[in-house]
């Protein structure tokens, strides 16, 4: 998802690399970094507070692409490929949130 967001942002108009398409390739970079550096603490808590990170940067990415897809700096194909995308990110993106929360539940006796 990333590697498609960024690419796609080069092809915002010179007048949005500045605002726009810089604020999309932050966001989607965002997004696995704050995963991959969740991974590395110790703890659950910390853990999912990078995925939270993570979730926001995703939502900040799926309204970039929407406000680029109403703007027409997509063209519709490639829009639905980053759409998807994203889709897929946040699935497994719950998926690891809800692990994580499992994992902090405590047994009740």
């Amino acid at each position: 998802m990333s590697i498609e967001c960024a690419r796609a942002a080069r092809g915002f108009p010179d007048y949005e690399q500045g605002a726009l398409a810089d604020q999309l390739r932050r966001a989607c970079y965002s997004v696995p970094l704050n995963i991959a550096e969740g991974c590395t603490r110790q703890g659950s808590r910390e853990y999912r507070r990078f995925l939270d990170t993570a979730r926001s940067s995703l939502a900040e990415v799926e309204t970039i692409i929407e406000i680029a897809r109403e703007m027409e700096y997509l063209e519709p194909a490639q829009f639905g490929r980053i759409e998807a995308l994203v889709r897929e990110t946040g699935r497994t993106l719950y998926g690891l949130l809800r692990k994580i929360s499992d994992a902090t539940r405590t047994p009740r006796t």
